[in-house]
């Protein structure tokens, strides 16, 4: 076994904890102090840093929820002034508004740190050829993958995403040994793969994919092994909390989520009480270190069981299990996360738009494929198809400027979708069909 920093991932539990309660201990009164924030969110729960006399204290905090990042927009949550932050990333929110994320030089060194911990464990170094096939920009997957890499050794070939002929041609000219993308993109580039008479397996040097973002099974996994020839790593991770971090090592048994960086706690969502171990749960996480935007006890809305025991790669940390949903009616297309609001906001903006839509997902190929049904109102609806065409054309560029994922569109006619007494169904996810 390899370790990045074994002096940190091979930490006796004890004394990992010790740390983890130090690190606690001086976040909430940095916090308490300093942020109007999570001072008034402490006063109302009526407590004071001094109540936090061992590690379990973290369950008397109160929590910090999406909806918070959505009431700050864009920084009035960030505990480091404009001149202190290099760097935003912007993620999809609940609402029309996206989410904000600023970062420090320190706290970027540290998402850098565990995604080299994270490579690592993952049987990567020195040597390798890493494709980086995640999105690079605003979404901090590519970033995020593309320093982790280079801090390990391996050499970066930052595709982003698309292209996917091109990506093959490289893959196989530059010899990449991993890739880093969506399991659906890695699906979709052996089908691509296959009709220009190649095969990954046999024709390249791939043996590792670094994959995440959405949400696959284990027999999803097993059938790119077998097909591919690589060993299929689960990365996970949030835009809110840094970004990916945290994978699965090479036994593919669970993620290790490092303890001097994260607090992890796996709670019942209606009660709020922690579960014991290897019960399904929401997961909350505590960021130790981060300086621009704090968190503490943050309820990120994903499905997911603890494993405390140890892992036989020798690592300590504790790990949690694959994430098998979440506790909102989030969707997840091609590793980019949508909410049925998100689309609502946007086609409220557009006049000709009536008040009625339907979100229908499905599985084409291995790629995920979102079909908004919209209806039109009846003043812009019309039997010529140039005022249709156009308006269909607005629709899609303004729900890809929302979504940043394409959409096609269906005009329909006014009165023409289903009404529902009560909460309405606004989405038809044929992937659990």
């Amino acid at each position: 076994m390899v370790c990045w920093d074994p002096r940190i991932e091979e930490m006796p539990k004890e004394e990992l904890q010790r740390m983890q309660y130090k690190l606690l201990k001086s976040l909430v009164y940095r916090l308490y102090s300093f942020s109007p924030f999570y001072h008034d969110r402490m006063k109302e729960q009526k407590v004071h840093p001094d109540d936090i006399r061992q590690l379990s204290d973290v369950k008397i905090l109160p929590f910090m929820f999406k909806r918070d990042l959505r009431d700050g927009y864009p920084d009035k949550i960030f505990t480091a002034s404009q001149d202190e932050l290099v760097r935003y990333h912007v993620s999809s929110g609940t609402t029309g508004k996206p989410t904000v994320v600023g970062y420090t030089q320190n706290d970027i060194d540290l998402w850098t740190t565990s995604l080299a911990r994270a490579l690592t464990s993952a049987g990567l170094g020195r040597g390798d050829v890493i494709q980086v096939s995640y999105g690079y920009g605003l979404f901090t997957g590519g970033l995020g993958l593309h320093y982790g890499a280079e801090r390990i050794g391996a050499t970066v070939l930052p595709t982003s995403v698309g292209n996917t002929e091109r990506q093959i041609e490289l893959m196989q000219d530059l010899g990449s040994t991993a890739i880093a993308c969506t399991p659906s993109y890695l699906l979709h580039m052996g089908e691509v793969a296959e009709k220009m008479g190649v095969s990954i397996k046999k024709d390249t040097k791939l043996r590792t994919g670094i994959l995440g973002a959405e949400p696959w099974t284990e027999s999803m996994r097993n059938r790119m092994q077998e097909w591919l020839g690589i060993r299929a790593i689960d990365i996970y991770g949030t835009s809110e909390l840094s970004g990916p971090m945290f994978t699965e090592c090479t036994e593919q048994k669970g993620f290790h989520v490092w303890g001097d960086l994260a607090l992890t706690e796996v709670i019942d969502p209606k009660t709020e009480e922690p579960v014991t171990p290897g019960e399904k749960g929401e997961l909350t996480i505590t960021i130790l270190k981060k300086e621009a935007l704090p968190m503490i006890r943050y309820r990120i809305g994903d499905i997911t069981s603890m494993d405390d025991s140890p892992c036989t790669c020798g690592r300590t940390h504790p790990r949690i299990q694959r994430i098998t949903g979440r506790v909102d009616d989030m969707l997840i297309i091609r590793g980019i996360n949508v909410f049925p609001s998100q689309v609502e906001y946007a086609l409220m903006t557009i006049p000709e738009v009536g008040q009625h839509f339907q979100i229908v997902v499905e599985r084409k190929g291995a790629l995920d494929d979102m079909l908004v049904r919209v209806e039109l109102n009846r003043e812009s609806f019309s039997d010529k198809i140039t005022d249709i065409m156009a308006i269909r054309q607005k629709v899609e560029h303004r729900l890809l400027n929302a979504l940043n994922v394409k959409a096609d569109v269906e005009l329909v006619e006014p009165g023409s979708l289903p009404r529902f007494e009560g909460k309405s169904k606004k989405v038809i996810d044929k992937r659990s069909m």
